[in-house]
């Protein structure tokens, strides 16, 4: 009988992990897609089974507390020769924990680096780690950054692969061409751009108010955010605090008279990219940082926070990925800024020195036009090495 493949994951709401998931479903076996939650934005072909009735806005306690019941659900519904293949933390623990129930081959993919990465239930999350990752059959780390913290926590380096986050090219680039319809009045303008869920691990407060000071001297410029999540009161708030012309895609009417644009999740975020002149990247941490070789792939220069992990290795690949910059790193393949601290920020504070050093480098990269067409020309040769086709070949070698 053959083996069944499945890949479960906390939900398709949109992210990173979930992006790569879908990605790896179009090119794998999978049998189906088994979510902890009910919130679907990224379309699949493959059929999706739910674990319970729970969404991401189900309190984080609650649904650590069922980790258990989603493990035996997990384990009634799968064969019991399965491989199952978990995207992000929760549905590794539930993996994990299932093979309790039903001996399945359990493959973890780690998407987060584990020093800096654990948020709001940190020390229960570490523990849960320590105590759990060690009993999977393999896990697959998305950086280097990323198996270097999970050695640290005690893991074996033996069990930990290195498998970068996959990338459709020839199709980003295609929809990367699309029109931009009612959009097309902002690009008019030059744009810096961002994406992510709005959330504390992307710093974007540090970015507006960052923009803020840009637009001092830079006084077309406009700053494109897409993307969901529980900041996006605290952000709308502060742009207009700064005295930002703020845009939300759930609210205003759309004009190119505003400032900063909060567009919401976007189904196509390329053909935005393609058109801006920079993208800017201010993570805290991260475990890879899929959008910036999505914005590599439209061939626009990026300037990142040298976080852990993944930028250092995305855009510096022949350096020491553990080393972290202190001043504006022009790099080989974009700009690496020191990161900020995890602190909240008002609009009423000055900037910090960090702040200053984005500020300086945003607008000597938008002053030096040769500059960015260097970058634009390398970040279009890095982009290849995470190209979909080479990828995929190495999860198949795992499988």
């Amino acid at each position: 009988m053959a083996v069944k493949l499945y890949f479960l994951i906390n939900s398709l709401a949109g992210g990173g992990a979930e992006k790569v998931a879908i990605r790896l479903s179009e090119h794998l076996p999978i049998s189906e897609f088994i979510l902890l939650e009910r919130d679907v934005k990224y379309k699949t072909d493959k059929p999706i089974f739910f674990l319970s009735n729970h969404s991401t806005k189900t309190s984080p306690i609650i649904k650590t507390l069922n980790i258990p019941i989603y493990a035996y659900k997990l384990s009634d519904f799968i064969e019991k020769n399965s491989l199952v293949v978990s995207f992000l933390e929760r549905a590794n623990f539930v993996n994990i924990i299932s093979k309790l129930f039903k001996k399945h081959k359990a493959i973890i993919s780690v998407h987060v680096d584990q020093q800096t990465g654990h948020v709001g239930l940190r020390k229960l999350n570490k523990l849960l780690v320590r105590l759990l990752y060690p009993k999977a059959d393999l896990i697959i780390a998305v950086s280097h950054g990323v198996k270097e913290s999970l050695i640290n926590l005690g893991i074996e380096e033996e069990k930990i692969k290195v498998i970068y986050n996959p990338y459709p090219i020839d199709q980003i680039r295609e929809l990367a061409k699309e029109s931009l319809g009612s959009y097309e009045e902002i690009f008019k303008h030059p744009v810096l751009i961002t994406a992510g869920r709005l959330t504390k691990q992307k710093g974007l407060w540090y970015l507006l108010r960052v923009f803020k000071a840009l637009k001092e001297k830079h006084k077309d410029l406009k700053l494109v955010i897409l993307g969901e999540g529980e900041l996006k009161d605290y952000l709308v708030e502060l742009s207009q605090e700064l005295g930002l012309k703020t845009y939300v895609w759930d609210r205003d009417r759309l004009s190119e008279s505003f400032d900063v644009y909060f567009l919401g999740f976007q189904k196509n975020p390329f053909k935005f990219m393609a058109r801006s002149k920079l993208f800017v990247f201010p993570s805290l941490w991260e475990g890879f940082g899929n959008v910036l070789v999505e914005a590599m792939v439209c061939g626009v220069p990026v300037v990142s926070s040298d976080c852990r992990s993944g930028p250092r290795e995305i855009l510096a690949p022949n350096t020491d990925f553990n080393y972290q910059t202190q001043k504006p790193e022009f790099a080989e393949y974009g700009v690496l800024i020191p990161v900020f601290e995890v602190k909240y920020k008002t609009a009423k504070e000055p900037l910090e020195e960090r702040e200053i050093m984005w500020v300086e480098t945003v607008d000597k990269l938008l002053e030096d036009e040769n500059l960015r067409k260097n970058y634009s020309e390398k970040v279009k040769q890095r982009a290849e090495d995470f190209r979909i086709e080479k990828i995929v070949q190495e999860w198949k070698e795992v499988l």
